[in-house]
Formats: C-alpha cells, sequence, structure tokens
C-alpha cells in the first residue's frame, strides 16, 4: 500500500458569479491546481468531482465527462453527492483508490452555482438534503433544523447565543487576508447579536453564505511523486466516514454529532494519531452551532464543553487550537459541492506555509478537516500532516 500525496491545489473566489456556469469555475480552480502540482493532464487516471444541486441549479445531471472536459482530462470521471459532505467522500474515495494502487493520479473536486436560484429557491433546493417525508414537507429548513440543535445543545450544557456570536466574529477575521474569502470583512459580537434572527436562537451572522464557487486537488501516489519528483509536501495519513438517520426526529442525540464521532474516530486511527496530535483544523460550520458540534465530535473538547471556546479565545489565530483559518463555511463561504475539496485545499496550503494565515501556525504539522452534509447525516474527515 502506498501513501497519498497532495500535488496541486485551487480555488477559485467563493462569492456571487451569476455570470458564470459551474463547468467555468470548475476549468479555473482545476487548471489553478494542475499549475501548482506540476503533473501532466495525460497522467491523470480519475476525476472525482462533488456536486449537490446541478439539477436544480443548472438543469444538469451526468457532471462528471462534463468536468473532465472544463478540466481539460481525458480520463474516466465520476460525480459524487452526499449533500454539503459530497467533495468530502470525493477527496475519500480518492485517497483510497491511491492507496490500494487502483490509481497513480487522480484530479478531485467540486462545484456549485446557487445565487442563480435566489434566496428562496436556493433554500428549497438545499432542503432536498433533509428528510423530504418528515421534515422538508413538514415546513423544515436547514436553518430550522439547526436552530433546534443549538437550543438541544443548550438545554443540555449550556451556553447563549453570545457564545456562537463570538464563533461568527471570529471566523470573520480568520477571512480578512484570504483572497478567496467572500466576505472579508469584520463584524462585532453586538451586530452579531443584533442582527435578525433566522431561526431562534440562531441569527443572520450565525449562517454561512449562499455561494457560488469551486476547488479542485491533485492528488498523487507516494510512488508516483518519488519517481516523478513531484514536490508534493504534504499526505493525507487519515481518513473517515460516518454516518446517522437523516430526519432529527429519528436520532437518538439532537446536541451530538454521532456521525462525525465515528468518521474522526476511523481518521485518527488510521493516521495513528488523537486529537492531542493536531495542530489546527477546519470544520464544517454552516451554522455557528455546527463549529461547536464538530470540535466536541473531534474530541478536542468534552460535550458541552467547546461552546465557549471562541469567547475564550481558544479557537482564534492566537490560540492553542486555530479553527477556521480560512474563515471557514461562515465567512469563506459554502459552494456545497466545493466545501469539502476546498477545506483540504486550505488545510493543505496552511500546512505548506504558503496561505496568508500560515503565520498564525508556523510549526503546524498536522491537521484535520471535517466536511458535513445535511444536519451531519454524512461526515467525512481527514488527517493531513507535513512528510518531513
Amino acid at each position: 500500500m502506498t501513501g497519498v500525496r497532495i500535488a496541486g491545489v485551487g480555488l477559485t473566489h467563493f462569492g456571487e458569479h451569476p455570470e458564470r456556469t459551474g463547468r467555468d469555475l470548475f476549468a479555473e480552480a482545476s487548471a489553478t491546481a494542475f499549475d501548482d502540482a506540476g503533473v501532466d493532464r495525460d497522467d491523470v487516471d480519475s476525476l472525482y468531482y462533488g456536486n449537490f444541486m446541478g439539477e436544480l441549479s443548472e438543469h444538469q445531471g451526468h457532471q462528471g465527462p462534463l468536468m473532465a472536459e472544463a478540466a481539460g482530462i481525458r480520463a474516466p470521471a465520476t460525480r459524487y453527492e452526499s449533500a454539503c459532505a459530497s467533495s468530502g467522500a470525493a477527496v475519500r474515495q480518492a485517497v483510497k483508490d491511491l492507496r490500494n494502487g487502483e490509481e497513480d493520479v487522480v484530479l478531485v473536486g467540486g462545484a456549485e452555482r446557487m445565487n442563480n436560484l435566489g434566496t428562496a429557491g436556493t433554500t428549497e433546493a438545499l432542503a432536498i438534503a433533509a428528510d423530504d417525508l418528515y421534515e422538508v414537507r413538514a415546513g423544515m429548513t436547514f436553518p430550522g433544523a439547526y436552530a433546534l440543535m443549538a437550543r438541544a445543545y443548550f438545554e443540555r450544557y449550556g451556553g447563549s447565543h453570545e457564545d456562537l456570536a463570538h464563533v461568527a466574529v471570529k471566523n470573520h477575521e480568520h477571512a480578512l487576508p484570504n483572497e478567496f474569502a467572500q466576505y472579508q470583512r469584520e463584524i462585532t459580537v453586538e451586530e452579531a447579536l443584533d442582527a435578525p434572527t433566522v431561526a431562534d436562537p440562531l441569527s443572520l451572522y450565525d449562517a454561512c453564505p449562499i455561494t457560488d464557487g469551486a476547488s479542485a486537488a491533485v492528488l498523487v501516489s507516494e510512488d508516483y511523486a518519488d519517481e516523478h519528483d513531484v514536490d508534493a509536501p504534504v499526505a493525507v495519513t487519515g481518513t473517515g466516514q460516518g454516518g446517522d438517520r437523516m430526519a432529527l426526529q429519528g436520532r437518538e442525540y439532537l446536541a451530538r454529532t454521532p456521525a462525525a464521532e465515528r468518521a474522526a474516530e476511523e481518521a485518527y486511527a488510521d493516521a495513528g494519531v488523537d486529537a492531542t496530535d493536531l495542530d489546527l483544523a477546519e470544520v464544517h460550520d454552516c451554522f455557528t452551532i455546527a463549529e461547536v458540534l464538530a470540535l466536541e465530535a473531534l474530541d478536542f473538547y468534552a460535550p458541552g464543553e467547546a461552546v465557549g471556546a471562541a469567547r475564550r479565545g481558544e479557537t482564534t489565530r492566537d490560540g492553542d487550537l486555530p479553527v477556521n483559518l480560512s474563515g471557514g463555511l461562515k465567512a469563506k463561504g459554502h459552494p456545497v459541492g466545493a466545501t469539502g475539496t476546498s477545506q483540504v485545499v486550505e488545510m493543505t496550503r496552511l500546512l505548506r506555509g504558503d496561505h496568508p494565515n500560515s503565520d498564525a501556525v508556523p510549526d503546524a504539522d498536522r491537521g484535520v478537516t471535517h466536511n458535513a452534509g445535511g444536519t451531519v447525516a454524512s461526515t467525512t474527515v481527514h488527517v493531513l500532516e507535513v512528510s518531513r
């Protein structure tokens, strides 16, 4: 079995691109990744591509071969769909196939075009990641679902909306120097608390934005990297995936995310690490409460302890565990199908030292990415390490 290296990465700016198509966005991200990797497109064995709502937003299914063409490759291509964890699942499959020798070079990535649907249309499209029979038909939206999870958390463990406001403020601050971020502006705790309520106790600044964008990474086997003298200092050493019941009323817990716990346990065992060995994290903060739940599922905090982490300064760029130095989904943006790979892209840049926030973690050797679908019914977790 061979190891897996990240040879090159690429992103588009995350934000509103009403004039651009998904294939145009992915063409840009993949071109950047190939330029970064220095790998010939003819060497690519497969494309694994994440996308969630292409049929709704662009009336386009069968996107795998379409995106291979956009990327300038002729390799077989497969689309992966796991709601907001779509390209996280694509990364996991790429890692597994590279390790077992089925592939030597895989282009992995994702894209989503959302803003052309408008707020109401995007909300409706995203809702199909919930249980249609038991949630969507009853009027459930994801802001409402995460509000229920936040209320359950507060009732069981304590905490407040002000604790969540500190998460939003932190992630906006982290996004300031990130040229790919949708929101490069500061907010205050007071602004977050005074913002319009979306679903009590969550307000506007507790939610990530509607985002267009694409991400891509060229993954190679260690054997290929050695043979072709590819400069790829960051390796994927752990991968894990977990699942849970789709609808909230079928869950044993609302204030915990067992799918993420299982994914983390598997990824840590795969990499031979535990949470104390990790220097930083990129987690799926589609809502501020989601970051809290992720940090506990990843075993950085015991249940009930992560809600105050941002307020205490522990997860800021100057804290002991910097979280979402990219700005996270909250400020960097969340083009659904692109998010999982984009976390891997940002972590790679942070560990290589060429991210604008790398100066916050100059000695970092290991990081973890956490990508969740729906109300964390699907989760992938990846451990990345600098190979010395």
